[in-house]
C-alpha cells in the first residue's frame, strides 16, 4: 500500500500537544460525562494536565466561535468540541445540529487545525446515555492522532 502507515507509529503519544476543550452546557449531564471521559483518555495518552484547556459555552450553536476564538490564538495542536443535541418535536434539532456541525468543519478547515466532534446527536437521552464515555473517549484519541499527523505532514 502507498505510504501505509509510514511513520505513523507514535501518533497517540500526546506528551507534547496542546490541546484545548469546548464543552457545551445544554444537556450538562451528558456533556459533563463526555468532559470526563475526554480528559481521563488525553491525560492516559500523555497530554499534561497543565497543556489542557477546557471552557464552556450555552450550547452547541456557540461551540464554534469558541473554537474560532481558540484556533486563532494560535496555541493548540488540536481542539475538541463536546455537546448533546437530543431530538424534540420541532425542527430546532436539525437546525441546532447542521449548522454546529458544519461550524466545527468550517473552523478546522479555515485554520488547518485538527477538530475532534463530539457533539452527539441523538433520538433521546438513553441513547446518548449509551455514547458518552465512549464519545468522549474518542475525541481525545481523535484529536491526538490528528495533531501528531498533521504535525508530521507540515
Amino acid at each position: 500500500m502507498f505510504g501505509a502507515n509510514k511513520g505513523q507509529a507514535n501518533l497517540q503519544d500526546g506528551s507534547k500537544l496542546k490541546i484545548a476543550i469546548v464543552q457545551a452546557r445544554f444537556n450538562e449531564d451528558i456533556t459533563n460525562e463526555l468532559h470526563r471521559a475526554a480528559r481521563e483518555e488525553l491525560l492516559e495518552l500523555g497530554v499534561p494536565e497543565k497543556h489542557i484547556e477546557h471552557i464552556t459555552v450555552p450550547g452547541a450553536l456557540e461551540v464554534p466561535l469558541a473554537l474560532q476564538a481558540l484556533a486563532e490564538q494560535d496555541r493548540f495542536d488540536a481542539l475538541i468540541a463536546l455537546g448533546c443535541i437530543i431530538r424534540g418535536e420541532t425542527y430546532h434539532f436539525e437546525l441546532v445540529a447542521n449548522e454546529s456541525g458544519a461550524g466545527v468543519s468550517r473552523i478546522g478547515l479555515d485554520y488547518g487545525l485538527p477538530i475532534a466532534n463530539a457533539i452527539l446527536t441523538t433520538e433521546n437521552t438513553e441513547q446518548a446515555v449509551a455514547r458518552q464515555t465512549e464519545k468522549g473517549r474518542d475525541a481525545a484519541r481523535v484529536a491526538v492522532e490528528m495533531a501528531n499527523l498533521i504535525g508530521q505532514l507540515a
